[in-house]
């Protein structure tokens, strides 16, 4: 598997199962084919004339087993998408598949039973907490999620039914190696329907996409869109499409992940992700009588049973419902039995047995009272409403076994095992049809993989294992289980585990050799397998290299649960990113999302741009800050973040930069907003927009490559206290320590601070209720109503000196430092009239703007663009002297300071921003609508009318 490639379809490029008898053959329902190769032209095939023949054979009905029905409401068909006209259409029995009878012997979607059968590299889903989806479709039993509960993996583009979760194939994007795989080309990673209405194919550019039924197919790589009748002629090769030099190719990330949930993997909170049920794993995802897919019936002539599958469902009571006929043959009953678990195999291999509460009576009811006849009637007088679906002893078995990443031309093995069959002697087997007799068996494993939705498994088997044995132990336990498990031939190599942990919340600014000390005492490490590899004093954070995955996964566990100095410490698995796979033309972009930045819209953005990019370059800000994505992209030679949050998460992050930026291999990198916020003053200057409010999360990442790099000033703030502490010996004085804080907008200094303070306590008080940019500005001016005949006289409680030069001022309530033009959620309040006494304001040219305010009623006008403020100053070294304690903010973040000075200065180098570009964006492929977020329609986003616009006078 050099390619490495996982799509839906995925025997691509391998020697046709008709070459060899042993090669790629399984024995399915008689309704059924074999699963399909994907419909992509082979590219390391042995014969490629029986490759096609076979492909042609198997596209023709790909698993369906088709009924006619009759139609009682409006009905579309899944291939073409039209209208069926008339009382009659044909609908498949597993997954409700709807066609025209001459679309037919056209279709090419497999059906839902055989999609497990079709994955080449299994990688679970990552499922967040359930919601309400809004016309979408679930990609198990294709009918609507409207009206139920439904989850959506983070990942990728999966949309399910909570009920059809577990019959889900393991067919995530594979975003990362995991210490076996090498890949230098990656496929189309393809995925059927929930495209927009407008969404047009790529390939006879007509529309594609429905809101009727779940219908055409989008790359979950490169957004490429398609018919199902057109896809299978695009080149198989996935290029990552418009967004490629920002994307973090899968082949440059490598993560061992084989003791982390996805959850863990990907960084995503705790709170985010789906709550568990009772018992709740990935085996026994069913819900208590689940009845979804089958209703009750009223109608006498049928009878409504529950069918378990296995020993493992009737101990957690979980059970699919089926319908049948009264008069329905034992066959038929096993059939629609195996359809409710959406699985594939001939009946005639299963019986059903009677299920008890006490325990299990083995009563098949093919052979109940004696009977032989094939078309008695399975129900007589009080029949059992339960029963377990079982498979039928076999004295030899065909099983297929996957080459793994042996890197052979072909998809599977098929091998025949009988009571005697070890795992020693399969792989001796299965290494001489490889033609592969002259390697070492001990360099070779057998793994037993189950592929789950939301986790797979791998267990590798011990050398005497009997297999057949095990097949009997699985199918008892679970049906269902023995479908989704697999069996691959791995080479048994060295791997060089390096887990990487990044560990937070420890004191700040201590040595070495206190940090290896408080490691060892709370968390107890294996100094043998555990390592300190880098230290961060000044975020009090370290990152641990660890050699064990059990050893990575205590720690994991245990760091969550500690506590440090009365403070939490914080845990993030991290991957590694392989530098020198980058492609010289490629910038990476990081990208930074708090969640709690702008009415909770980021939690739909991490979803946007974890499905739009490689997840491991997307890191939320609240699950340790920004310092696991820097010291993540440390040795990228070149990469670009985005920052998605307000004025104040901006600063947080250009925080962090500043004092991990001796660190990078990139020590520069340009930085993008997209503001969050309520002011967000910075994203204005910057062309980035007044607040995010539902933008294409597409059109957002082309803007960012797109945008031009300017440099802006960033200044430090000394605050240096002088304020008596009580208690003193002998009458001396100890002043506060002096405080350092880093300004990128603005700082304020009077009644422009008491607003922000008055705001900030307000959603202290009542965090739930500022969800809104629009509420949060209404409660900026009931504080500002509030203070509005308030007289402070602050010229005469602060001394300001301007370049070493005292200046006097004039009679104002407030004291405004300017670094950028904006000011107030967009207000000028320097003005645009010309001085001779001063420069054009610039946010590079090493100057700050001093402007005072007289009051409330002053800065209401100033942002309706009636006046603007007073000029005070203009220079690069400020001292202000504080005879009082007043109201200061930098950046929106607010408190009292005690009397004594504060000194503003340049603050080093300049940092690249990113500006929006006024040139209109280059055309795209038509995927650009297709990309929008999918919004839960819990939360419905609030628009801010222009009569709202009024409001914003007193917010700063």
């Amino acid at each position: 598997m050099a390619d490495g490639a996982r799509s839906r379809f995925g025997n691509l490029g391998h020697r046709s199962p008709a070459s060899s008898p042993k090669l790629g053959r399984s024995k399915n329902r008689t309704q059924q084919q074999p699963p399909a190769p994907p419909p992509h032209p082979p590219q390391a095939t042995t014969s490629s004339s029986p490759v096609a023949k076979h492909q042609q054979q198997v596209l023709i009905c790909p698993g369906h087993s088709f009924k006619k029905v009759t139609l009682t409401k409006p009905t579309f068909c899944h291939h073409c998408t039209d209208f069926i006209w008339g009382l009659a259409g044909y609908q498949c029995e597993v997954c409700n598949f709807m066609s025209h009878e001459k679309c037919r012997k056209h279709v090419k979607i497999l059906c839902a039973c055989l999609a497990p059968s079709t994955v080449r590299v299994p990688v679970a889903h990552c499922f967040r907490q359930p919601g309400h989806y809004k016309k979408k479709f679930c990609s198990v039993c294709r009918k609507h999620l409207e009206g139920s509960t439904a989850l959506r993996c983070e990942v990728c583009d999966l949309q399910v039914h909570t009920d059809c979760a577990p019959f889900a194939c393991s067919d995530c994007r594979q975003c990362h190696q995991d210490g076996h795989q090498d890949h230098d080309t990656f496929h189309h990673h393809w995925r059927e329907g929930n495209l927009s209405s407008s969404a047009r194919c790529e390939v006879c550019k007509k529309t594609c996409g429905s809101s009727e039924v779940l219908s055409g197919m989008r790359c979950e790589w490169c957004g490429l869109l398609a018919h199902a009748a057109c896809y299978v002629i695009v080149p198989p090769v996935c290029t990552f499409g418009r967004l490629r030099n920002m994307m973090m190719h899968p082949n440059c990330v490598r993560f061992y992940c084989r003791n982390f949930s996805k959850m863990h993997s990907f960084r995503i909170t705790e709170n985010l992700q789906t709550e568990p049920a009772e018992d709740d794993d990935d085996v026994d995802g069913l819900s208590q009588g689940s009845a979804k897919e089958t209703q009750t019936s009223t109608d006498s002539s049928k009878q409504t049973l529950k069918i378990f599958d296995g020993d493992d469902a009737v101990k957690r009571s979980q059970f699919r419902l089926i319908s049948v006929p009264r008069i329905a043959k034992h066959e038929e009953v096993v059939e629609a039995a195996l359809r409710a678990y959406y699985i594939p195999d001939d009946q005639q291999d299963y019986e059903l047995q009677t299920y008890c509460q006490q325990d299990l009576v083995s009563d098949d009811i093919i052979n109940r009272n004696g009977a032989t006849d094939d078309s008695r009637c399975v129900f007589r007088e009080a029949v059992p409403e339960a029963w377990i679906i079982r498979a039928k002893p076999k004295d030899q078995e065909v099983i297929k076994i996957y080459p793994g990443w042996l890197k052979v031309g072909v998809a599977y093995i098929s091998i025949r095992i009988h009571k005697e069959s070890t795992t020693k002697s399969v792989i001796e087997e299965v290494l001489q049809e490889l033609g592969r007799q002259n390697k070492s068996q001990k360099n070779c494993n057998l793994v037993e993989v189950l592929m789950g939705s939301k986790q797979v498994q791998r267990t590798v088997l011990k050398e005497q294992e009997l297999l057949l044995a095990r097949l009997r132990d699985i199918r008892k336990t679970s049906v269902r289980q023995m479908n989704q498990t697999r069996f691959y031939i791995v080479e048994d190599t060295n791997m060089n585990v390096q887990i990487h942990l990044f560990v937070g919340g420890l004191p700040p600014m201590l040595t070495s050799e206190e940090y290896s000390n408080i490691l060892k005492n709370n968390l107890d490490i294996k100094e043998k397998v555990v390592s300190v590899t880098h230290i961060y004093p000044s975020q009090g954070a370290v990152v641990l290299q660890i050699a064990c995955f059990s050893e990575a996964e205590r720690l994991f566990m245990l760091v969550k649960d500690t506590v440090v100095n009365d403070k939490q410490l914080t845990a993030v698995v991290l991957p590694e990113v392989m530098h020198t796979k980058i492609p010289q033309n490629c910038c990476p972009l990081l990208v930074f999302v708090n969640p709690k930045s702008g009415g909770l819209k980021g939690r739909d953005l991490l979803h946007s741009f974890r499905k739009l990019l490689n997840p491991h370059q997307v890191f939320e800000l609240t699950n340790g800050g920004p310092l696991p994505g820097f010291h993540t992209f440390s040795q990228v030679p070149h990469f670009r973040v985005l920052v998605c949050g307000g004025d104040g998460t901006v600063g947080w992050v250009l925080g962090a930069l500043e004092e991990i930026r001796h660190k990078l291999a990139c020590s520069e990198p340009s930085i993008a907003v997209l503001p969050l916020g309520t002011g967000n003053d910075l994203g204005r200057v910057l062309r980035w927009g007044a607040g995010y409010s539902g933008e294409d999360p597409y059109s957002i990442l082309i803007s960012v490559e797109e945008a031009d790099n300017v440099l802006m000033d960033r200044w430090t703030i000394l605050l240096d206290a002088q304020e008596v502490v009580d208690g003193t010996e002998n009458g001396i004085l100890e002043p506060e320590p002096p405080k350092i804080v880093q300004m990128n907008n603005y700082c304020g200094i009077g009644i422009d601070a008491e607003l922000s303070l008055d705001f900030h306590q307000a959603r202290e008080e009542e965090p739930g209720k500022f969800n809104s940019r629009f509420h949060n500005k209404g409660v900026y001016v009931k504080v500002g109503l509030q203070k509005i005949s308030h007289n402070r006289n602050l010229h005469k409680d602060i001394k300001l000196q301007v370049n070493q030069q005292e200046v006097e001022l004039p009679n104002i309530e407030g004291l405004i430092f300017l670094n950028i033009p904006s000011w107030g959620s967009g207000a000028d309040l320097w003005g645009s009239d010309s001085d001779n006494r001063y420069e054009k304001p610039r946010i590079d040219d090493g100057l700050l703007e001093v402007v005072g305010v007289t009051g409330v009623v002053h800065m209401g006008q100033v942002q309706s663009g009636l006046r603007s403020g007073i000029r005070i100053a203009q220079g690069s070294y400020f001292r202000v002297t504080l005879l009082k304690p007043i109201a200061v903010q930098v950046d929106g973040e607010p408190w009292i300071q005690p009397p004594g000075q504060i000194i503003i200065s340049a603050a080093g180098p300049k940092v690249h921003m990113l500006r929006k570009s006024k040139q209109k964006q280059k055309k795209t492929t038509g995927n650009v609508k297709d990309s929008k977020t999918d919004n839960v329609t819990v939360n419905e986003k609030s628009k801010l009318s222009n009569e709202d616009l009024t409001l914003h006078a007193y917010c700063p």
